[in-house]
């Protein structure tokens, strides 16, 4: 389904398409399929041969023009996984991105924080490496017995790979042997007076403890499984997942979103979804309810999914479900009040500009300080939402000086003239941080050079740089709007966007400005050269004192080495 712009807006798939499209058109609709319906000027069909090819073909296009309205299957998130990594001094680490490179990964921890934890306590008992590993430059962690990369004598790669094989077996159940062995060496210590020694062995034991004993639902196997279920109500859907490793529940996953297929479909799209876009390593087996099309799954995701019947896995599955609803209920009512709040201030905006209801909106803002590297920043704000991936950011170029009625030129003349040659959406409406003067400038870009008529918008603020007042018209005019309405508070959060951005911005390059010195000016000289011949040296008075032998043994090549003291010596 496509809006008036040829953008897609969204993508569905059914068995009767012809019958699923006018039920969006006929009989009473919520309001979230009214606004999507309103939105609708094209559509586009491909016929396939398959459920399942339906099904990935849904997927795939979904990925490629990311439709505003398909929510459930754009959400990006990732979760972190603990990684040994395949290394001669291999570290143990945190990472959301699963690669074929030969490390141990094990997860996924939808709760970071658990990830955090059993890191912390696994670096407690295991000495992998920490640092660089300068052998014989001992780190901090080598004084904590933390790690010993850096030793004078570091381990070999046979001890390596036995304290790997220690951590594997900690990670898939065998905590509770190094627990056994921690409080022999707990007693030992107490009977050798050793007391501070001793404490360190409870401290250990009650960690492992409180991280990986906490989980009391737990099943007598120890296969790794992802348990489904979902609830749904007035076309929204919350779906819960249980993660099970080692027979132990050890996190779950909500997500709670508006859909327009049918229940079911839209449960399987999410599923596939879960593990082929977001790329979640998939386990021995996967439970769903009853009337879930399973063989559909198992072709699509090549992994055992099963409906159980009976037992603990039922229980499980029922206890998925349950946790859905009462999710669903919970924030039901708070989704469904925020989502009618956001869109009645946009619709409310249009209102009070006489305009159509302004469903993408575009936001200026100019930063500079006593003229220096003066930036500019855009926002974009879809039916009331930020869409941070299409953020900009902008040099400036043509303007000398602090000059804003120049560089709201540039900017808006950059931005829509790329725009018309990419054939991207237009905004409905643009909003420019300023008033008379920023908006006289846009509009004259806008009208005298492009030729479009898109409706702008000034945002004047008060003395202490809040939002004061919405400017509009030719010549510009007061909007009347109560400073305590929702639309007031929306065009509020779109300025103090975009000025956040612009102001982070212009940080980012003075920081940047701040670091600049003599060596960024040789030819020769990047980012690491530069950086070790400021840790050896200390200043640039250093370096230029310095011999061309002292520089090489840096690892610096003789005709660089040769090329930074004349260069340095020339610019004194």
């Amino acid at each position: 389904m496509k809006d008036k712009h040829g953008t897609v807006i969204y993508v569905g798939k059914s068995k009767l398409l012809r019958n699923r499209v006018r039920s969006y058109f006929i009989g009473a609709n919520d309001q979230k399929t009214q606004r999507l319906v309103r939105e609708i000027k094209d559509f586009e069909y491909i016929v396939t041969s398959s459920e399942i090819e339906a099904l990935i073909l849904e997927m795939n296009l979904i990925k490629k023009y990311d439709p505003k309205y398909n929510v459930l299957l754009k959400d990006d998130k990732s979760y972190p996984f603990l990684k040994i990594t395949n290394e001669r001094h291999p570290r143990l680490i945190i990472t959301r991105k699963v690669k074929k490179d030969k490390g141990k990964y094990f997860g996924p921890y939808p709760n970071v924080l658990a990830a955090r934890e059993t890191k912390k306590l696994l670096d407690r008992l295991y000495p992998l490496r920490k640092c660089n590993n300068p052998k014989g430059r001992h780190c901090l962690y080598y004084h904590m017995h933390q790690c010993l990369a850096c030793a004078d004598d570091p381990p070999s790669k046979e001890d390596y790979q036995k304290i790997t094989q220690e951590i594997v077996s900690f990670l898939n159940g065998g905590h509770k042997a190094i627990k056994n062995d921690l409080q022999e060496k707990m007693l030992a210590a107490s009977e050798d007076l050793n007391f501070e020694r001793a404490k360190e062995f409870r401290d250990m034991i009650q960690h492992i403890e409180s991280v990986m004993e906490q989980q009391k639902m737990t099943m007598n196997d120890q296969v790794n499984r992802d348990v489904f279920h979902y609830s749904y109500d007035k076309g929204w859907m919350c779906v819960q997942v249980f993660f099970i490793r080692q027979g132990k529940l050890i996190e779950r996953d909500i997500s709670i979103f508006p859909f327009f297929d049918e229940a079911q479909e839209t449960f399987i799209s999410f599923i596939g979804s879960f593990y082929l876009h977001h790329h979640h390593p998939k386990p021995k087996q996967i439970l769903v309810p009853l009337a879930t099309d399973t063989e559909l799954l198992k072709e699509l995701l090549e992994v055992d999914v099963h409906i159980p019947m009976r037992g603990r896995k039922k229980e499980l599955v029922e206890l998925a479900g349950k946790n859905a609803e009462i999710a669903l209920q919970e924030k039901f009512s708070l989704i469904e009040r925020n989502e009618e709040r956001t869109i009645r201030a946009v619709e409310s905006l249009g209102e009070k500009l006489h305009i159509e209801t302004p469903h993408r909106i575009e936001a200026f803002d100019n930063s500079n300080i006593q003229g220096t590297d003066p930036v500019s920043a855009m926002v974009v704000f879809v039916d009331g939402k930020p869409a941070k991936k299409e953020y900009r950011k902008y040099k400036i170029k043509s303007v000398e000086g602090p000059d804003d009625y120049e560089t709201m030129r540039e900017v808006i003349r950059r931005r829509y003239t790329r725009i018309l040659k990419e054939d991207a959406p237009l905004p409905d409406l643009i909003l420019v941080d300023g008033s008379k003067g920023q908006m006289s400038a846009a509009i004259d870009v806008l009208e005298n050079e492009l030729g479009l008529d898109i409706p702008l918008c000034g945002l004047a603020k008060d003395d202490k740089h809040r939002t004061s007042e919405l400017l509009y018209g030719n010549p510009p005019e007061i909007v009347a709007l109560d400073r305590r309405s929702q639309e007031f508070y929306f065009i509020q959060r779109i300025q103090d966007e975009v000025h956040r951005f612009a102001i982070t911005f212009h940080r980012q390059l003075r920081g940047k400005s701040a670091f600049h010195s003599k060596l960024d000016e040789i030819e020769g000289v990047g980012a690491q050269r530069k950086k070790t011949l400021l840790t050896h040296f200390k200043s640039i008075k250093e370096i230029e004192q310095a011999t061309i032998e002292e520089i090489t043994k840096l690892g610096i090549p003789k005709p660089i080495a040769e090329r930074i003291l004349q260069q340095l010596s020339t610019t004194n």
